[in-house]
């Protein structure tokens, strides 16, 4: 056999085997009924292990191709091209063929490992159980009578519910809206879902920050044909003048921005900056993406203004949920722009799910309006800020020469560099032995030698205990 597997293919070695012995018994070169070379020998000749060839055989017996059979051997079908044959769907070929593209495989294999309950998650972008105001919503549902509509509700999302989100909004981040400019999703992932669907195109191109929670989720941007184009920036946030040249090179479609205490950097953008990205948008009629998660978790006091409230003229969308701030499972956000923007999104939601469910609304509602929320966010400041600075603690006493990072004033994450790192995948595997997971700098955009820590997730205690464990990964790791 002339052909040979491509091992600088990305396309696992069993399923090239595959489709080689699938062309070649599509096109007759292996007739009905012949017997195709044992495991053990196809094996030899390929130089691959012996499961590699009875994955790919089974595969092809998943086809309905080939017959197997113990003592006989893998044949061709014999009535591969008759009424008896009875052929199954290859739900691999499907399976790769959808429009939606599968994340990162190291960001599968992590949140396979978060399962465990002896590892210690500091990958996680969530907040720990303790940090949910779980009595205040026991007490809710228990004093609280509930009269909403059980059926449908509407496109937009239950009308009290965006009420209050104007309330909360003005109070908070000084945003003058309404309920009918404010669409209910089911967190800010499904908004950005949502408006990559309904307002871009393929071939369109965004600009998002480097590294940035975006590039995170780039399977999105690249399932639907967008060209991303990274914009690096400081201490301050991306450079304006960057976005210029970027937009004269490839006429960027919309921007894509997380301001305040940004995923995974830490950096807010400085308010000279701000202006000077709105008169950009204003200029060249480019949409701004705000995406505003953790601005409500600083440790102190936090006045730098949102792009929404700054810019007059409705370029911006405004994304904010309360996945970082009060819970990750209530899956309760919201975007708020131009009516007709609004209306769009909305229907494309009223499309996938027939609108947001009743009750995570109507808990929302009633914590939000409330004087449970505001003491809440008063607590989870003081406890992010502990855990924070036990981290900045740890890795300052374990770990002084080999960690590099800027302390936050807000939000849930630590982007670390790490010093002299040239084997990240050697240290993620060290990492899992260890007992502690962690995000690589990689899946979050170009920068190499990076990790991102995040600190809600677990207490002082862990939080000690997974420095400990990741330094002794970190010295596993570097050792021939």
């Amino acid at each position: 056999m002339e052909w040979k597997p491509n091992r600088d293919d990305q396309k696992p070695l069993y399923k090239q085997i595959a489709a080689y012995f699938e062309a070649e018994i599509s096109s007759g070169h292996l007739p009905p009924a012949s017997t195709l070379p044992s495991e053990r020998a196809l094996a030899a000749t390929y130089a691959v292990n012996r499961s590699t060839i009875v994955a790919a055989y089974a595969e092809l017996e998943s086809m309905g191709l080939v017959t197997r059979q113990k003592g006989s051997g893998t044949k061709v079908s014999s009535d591969i091209w008759g009424l008896l044959n009875k052929r199954m769907p290859n739900w691999n070929h499907y399976v790769e063929a959808g429009s939606v593209l599968p994340n990162f495989p190291i960001v599968q294999r992590l949140r396979e490992q978060s399962k465990d309950d002896r590892i210690i998650n500091f990958m996680s972008g969530e907040l720990s159980s303790d940090l949910f105001p779980t009595e205040q919503f026991q007490t809710i549902l228990s004093s609280h009578r509930f009269t909403e509509n059980l059926g449908y509700d509407e496109p937009q999302g239950n009308e009290r519910l965006r009420a209050v989100i104007a309330e909360h909004v003005q109070a908070y981040r000084n945003i003058q809206t309404d309920a009918s400019s404010i669409l209910i999703t089911s967190g800010a992932q499904q908004a950005l879902h949502l408006i990559v669907q309904g307002l871009l195109q393929q071939g369109d191109a965004v600009a998002i920050e480097d590294p940035s929670y975006c590039c995170y989720t780039l399977p999105l941007f690249r399932s639907a044909g967008l060209h991303v184009h990274l914009v690096k920036p400081d201490n301050n946030g991306i450079r304006p003048a960057d976005l210029i040249e970027l937009h004269k090179k490839h006429r960027i479609r919309m921007i894509f921005l997380n301001p305040d205490f940004q995923n995974p950097t830490g950096t807010v953008l400085s308010l000279e900056r701000r202006k000077k990205i709105l008169d950009i948008s204003s200029e060249f009629g480019i949409p701004v993406i705000e995406d505003d998660p953790y601005s409500l978790t600083s440790a102190g006091e936090f006045n730098q203004p949102t792009l929404k409230s700054l810019g007059l003229n409705g370029n911006v969308l405004y994304i904010s949920s309360l996945s970082k701030i009060v819970a990750s499972g209530l899956r309760v956000g919201w975007v708020i722009g131009p009516h007709p923007v609004i209306q769009r999104l909305a229907d494309i939601k009223q499309q996938v799910d027939f609108g947001h469910s009743i009750f995570p609304q109507w808990v929302a509602k009633e914590f939000l309006d409330s004087a449970y929320f505001p003491h809440h966010i008063s607590l989870l400041r003081q406890k992010l800020e502990r855990r924070k600075q036990e981290m900045v603690t740890s890795l300052q006493a374990l770990l002084p020469e080999q960690v590099e990072y800027e302390t936050p004033q807000g939000g849930i994450h630590l982007w670390c560099k790490i010093n002299g790192l040239s084997n990240e995948n050697r240290l993620i595997e060290e990492a899992i032995k260890k007992g502690v997971i962690f995000t690589p700098g990689r899946i979050m955009g170009s920068e190499s030698g990076f990790v991102r820590f995040t600190y809600g997730r677990g207490n002082e205690q862990q939080i000690r205990e997974g420095i400990k464990r990741f330094k002794e990964a970190l010295i596993e790791s570097t050792m021939t």
